[in-house]
């Protein structure tokens, strides 16, 4: 029998002959269990092909990243699960499966097998560890008038207000339920002290952000995870106090750093006005939110949204840049160069620079994710590894998922690492024009120079934008058809232009020469903004997809990493997950009627396949999801939303595509009318117990937050954003309890802005 240890050593000699050293015989005896069929050796010889070609892209120096995705799946596994787990039970799981490894360490097939159950396994706990960790109080209802005071952690500049985060230290209110450690709150712009300050102030809490629609983004996980237990707005003025004791070594980190991106921020605002200085402050600082909407929406309809926050792309650019500064400034002295590993360094240089990059952006979970990626490879020229490889990739998802579990079903984490994925496989496989012109002369290496770089960000484009293309259908209900083109015309000036001019500036601000080159910087990003508005002004530059399920997003993701991560035909089999996943997804229906979490709010899908609205109150942040999802170009406040919907004092009634109606009823005299006429009645009141209609009311019985209704044959189809069954942290089972008979709930009393002011915006970063 082989043994494991040397079938191991010898695959590091040889790897792609590694399945080939293992007989059947010894294969099937090696492994703790054995392969389909009476025996191995009278296998089909196609089972026998699968099984070489599955232990070639398993082999030693291959098994890093596929190791990496089952730890993915066990963290994907913990956020699928209806109840939290206990503590222990996994840390449990993970040591049986730890001494399970053991034990099959002999067994080369075993052993494979048995660390994805380890990976998968370490995936589960770390998720239910960090859940753990990270418990907090959530509150499951409106407070007003609460008086809060505590310490202001972060502090965001918005284009109508402001938003901070506080720390809080004291709480009072008529009546709160739970009693949350940290708030996220909108106030006025400009009214909002520094980070670090001790404040009082009075304001009205939520819950954090239920999903918009069943299937939806889950802001209020997002926030679990932060650490935020409720939302609102300052409903009165902020008030300064003397602090009542230390704030702690945390509190003076974000004091320092916040003032020092204020600083900066104000020095790049005073030389660069308008979006481009909100721009260059975004790329430098982090601080985003101040850019207007169109240059905003035009940078994501655009495909070059991925620039505006910090994470990959400018931590390659920033380490980078400084690399090849500092190792062609010792270049220039041969005594040093011939005698010192200049080449490590400039990586240590560079490492220095994306560390203090990381901490001036404000060292949120992209920026930390990309410096933790750009780490990996700068430490790999310090130990002279190779630098982009897979295992590369796969040691820095380790360290990011370990750290912060939650980050895998993030957007961000999706895209970032499909696309980087995705350019590493191409990259190893070989990009076109490679190598070309080596043997030319000068003027035509020159000439092939220019060529070949056009030839591979153009490529880069393609690859990139193709392996993040599902995550976008899926988040944002959209696709960037000119994506190439602006990424063309956009990302070179960026890299050679914005980006060194911005560094230059940093360097120069402390002795006072920064303005010059800050508005260089404006320049170029005048031309990217310039390249922005025009490609999204071209006809068919939003591509819409109505929204689907995450059936096809979790088929489609395992293709994508059958794809890169193998090197056997087995890719084929990939290519044909990702074919399913699509025609999976246009398959998809789409739901009927939509229902807001408040009930006061309906969207119905009529003979036209067009959403008409009805309301008698505003939820402009649901329309806007609703609409994406329905891919209906139309904006909220679009008048011809309600075209179809007739409305009176007592409710409104919107008609079906087959002619029935469906009823949002306000009154009590509504209610009762409406249960004999309307398919469906929507309603905050509690409707009789005879009602013919499909009742969606106060009790709740069909789930909590927003639904989905769909028309299945006689009968509905109701989906919840949260069904019964699931008690999590973050979403809460809640108690159906009835409301009184025909008494109407309170409408809370909020104008259109403050609405908006403390609602979630979408995360788009691509990068």
């Amino acid at each position: 029998m082989v043994d494991g240890d040397q079938a191991r050593g010898r695959a590091r000699t040889v790897p792609r002959t590694w399945p080939a050293t293992w007989p059947a015989d010894a294969a099937r005896r090696a492994a703790p269990w054995p392969w389909p069929g009476s025996a191995i050796s009278h296998a089909p010889r196609q089972i026998e092909r699968l099984r070489d070609w599955a232990l070639a892209d398993s082999a030693p120096g291959r098994l890093t990243p596929w190791l990496a995705a089952s730890f993915g799946i066990g963290i994907a596994i913990y956020f699928a699960a209806d109840r939290e787990p206990q503590w222990w039970a996994a840390p449990a799981l993970t040591l049986v499966a730890f001494l399970v490894v053991v034990v099959a360490r002999g067994r080369p097939v075993g052993f494979i097998v048995a660390l994805f159950g380890l990976a998968l396994c370490g995936g589960f706990a770390a998720a239910t560890l960090r859940g753990a960790t990270v418990a907090h109080a959530v509150m499951e209802r409106p407070a007003y008038g609460v008086s809060i005071k505590g310490y202001i952690e972060a502090r965001e500049e918005r284009e109508r207000s402001d938003r901070i985060i506080v720390r809080v230290e004291a709480l009072e209110a008529a009546r709160i339920d739970h009693r949350p450690q940290r708030v996220r709150l909108s106030l006025r712009k400009g009214s909002a002290p520094p980070v670090g300050a001790f404040v009082e102030f009075k304001a009205r809490l939520n819950p954090p952000f239920e999903q918009m629609r069943p299937g939806g983004y889950d802001f209020a996980r997002d926030l679990y995870f932060q650490g935020i237990g409720g939302v609102g707005f300052v409903s009165g003025k902020v008030t300064t106090l003397p602090p009542p004791k230390p704030p702690g070594l945390a509190i003076d980190y974000a004091r320092v750093i916040g003032g020092l991106r204020d600083a900066i921020d104000a020095r790049i605002r005073a030389a660069v006005s308008g979006d481009s200085g909100a721009i260059a402050s975004a790329l430098i600082t982090g601080k985003r939110d101040a850019i207007s909407a169109n240059v905003n929406e035009a940078m994501y309809v655009s495909s070059l949204g991925h620039i505006l926050s910090i994470s990959g792309y400018h931590m390659a650019v920033v380490a980078g840049v400084v690399f090849f500064v500092f190792r062609a400034g010792l270049a220039l002295f041969p005594a040093v160069a011939t005698r010192y590993p200049i080449k490590k360094w400039a990586a240590l240089a560079a490492l220095a620079a994306a560390a203090f990059y990381l901490l001036l952006s404000g060292a949120e979970v992209a920026t930390r994710r990309a410096f933790i990626m750009t780490a990996v490879v700068l430490v790999g020229v310090l130990f002279d590894r190779a630098a982009l490889t897979l295992r590369n990739l796969a040691l820095a998802a380790f360290a990011v998922l370990l750290t912060t579990p939650e980050a895998l079903v993030h957007p961000s984490f999706q895209m970032s690492f499909a696309a980087t994925m995705a350019l590493v496989a191409a990259y190893e496989g070989g990009m076109p024009l490679k190598g070309a012109g080596r043997d030319s002369s000068l003027g035509a290496r020159i000439a092939m120079l220019g060529v070949r770089e056009v030839a591979m960000l153009i490529t880069a484009s393609i690859v990139a934008g193709l392996a993040t293309m599902p995550f976008a259908a899926f988040h944002f209900h959209r696709m960037a058809p000119y994506g190439v083109l602006a990424n063309l015309l956009g990302m070179p000036i960026v890299s050679i232009w914005v980006m060194p001019s911005g560094l230059l500036a940093l360097l120069a601000l402390p002795f006072g020469f920064d303005a010059p080159l800050w508005r260089v910087m404006g320049e170029g990003i005048e031309w990217m903004t310039a390249v922005a508005l025009w490609v999204a002004s071209l006809p068919g530059a939003v591509g819409r997809i109505p929204a689907f399920g995450i059936g096809p997003l979790i088929l489609c993701s395992a293709g994508l990493v059958v794809i890169c991560l193998s090197r056997t035909p087995l890719r084929l089999g990939g290519a044909a997950m990702i074919v399913a996943a699509a025609m999976w997804a246009a398959r998809t229906p789409s739901p009927d009627v939509f229902v807001a979490h408040s009930r006061d709010v309906i969207a119905v899908r009529g003979a036209n396949g067009k959403l008409t609205v009805a309301k008698i109150a505003s939820d402009s942040f649901a329309l806007r999801e609703w609409l994406a999802a329905s891919a209906d170009a139309r904006d909220a406040k679009d008048k011809t939303l309600a075209q179809g919907a007739t409305c009176d004092e007592n409710g409104c009634i919107v008609k079906l595509a087959d002619g029935r109606l469906v009823a949002l009823a306000r009154t009590a005299q509504a209610v009762a009318e409406d249960c004999t006429r309307a398919a469906v009645l929507v309603t905050r009141r509690s409707a009789p117990a005879d009602c013919a209609a499909l009742v969606i009311d106060r009790s709740r019985r069909h789930g909590h937050g927003a639904l989905a209704l769909r028309r299945s044959d006689n009968d509905w189809q109701v989906e919840a954003a949260r069904p019964p069954s699931v008690n999590r942290p973050w979403a809460p089972a809640t108690t159906p309890k009835p409301a009184a008979a025909n008494v109407a709930a309170p409408v809370a009393t909020k104008t259109a802005e403050q609405s908006e002011q403390d609602r979630p915006a979408p995360t788009h970063s691509q990068d």
